[in-house]
C-alpha cells in the first residue's frame, strides 16, 4: 500500500540516516539508501542540524546550499567555493569562506 506524503522538506545526509535507522523492517530500496547514509554521513544528525541553522543565519547561506555544504563538509576554501562557482548568487570574499570553513571545523 503506498504512504501518503505528509511533509517534503531538504535534509542532510546525517538527518536521512537517523531517519532510516528509525524504521522497523526496510524494503530493498532503503536498505541501499541506509547503507548509502551510514558510508557518508559525515556527523551526527543533531550537530547537522544546527550547522544547517548557523550557516544559513549568520552567513545567510541558502538552506539548500548549506545542506549541501554540512553533506560535504569541505577542508579548503577551494572545495568550499565549488558550492557557489555554480550558481548566480553574490560572490563571496576568501576571509568569509574562511569563517565558514573555521566553524565546519568545530563540527569534525
Amino acid at each position: 500500500m503506498p504512504k501518503k506524503i505528509i511533509e517534503e522538506r531538504e535534509i542532510t545526509i546525517a538527518e536521512a540516516k537517523e531517519i532510516l535507522e528509525k524504521e522497523g523492517e526496510l524494503n530493498p530500496f532503503q536498505q541501499r539508501s541506509l547503507d548509502y547514509v551510514s558510508k557518508f554521513s559525515k556527523i551526527a544528525p543533531s550537530e547537522a542540524k544546527k550547522l544547517v541553522e548557523k550557516l544559513s543565519e549568520e552567513f545567510e547561506i541558502a538552506r539548500e546550499d548549506a545542506i549541501q555544504i554540512v553533506n560535504c563538509m569541505p577542508s579548503t576554501v577551494e572545495e568550499l567555493r565549488v558550492f557557489f562557482a555554480a550558481s548566480k548568487k553574490k560572490i563571496i570574499m576568501a576571509s568569509r569562506l574562511k569563517e565558514v570553513l573555521k566553524l565546519l571545523e568545530k563540527y569534525r
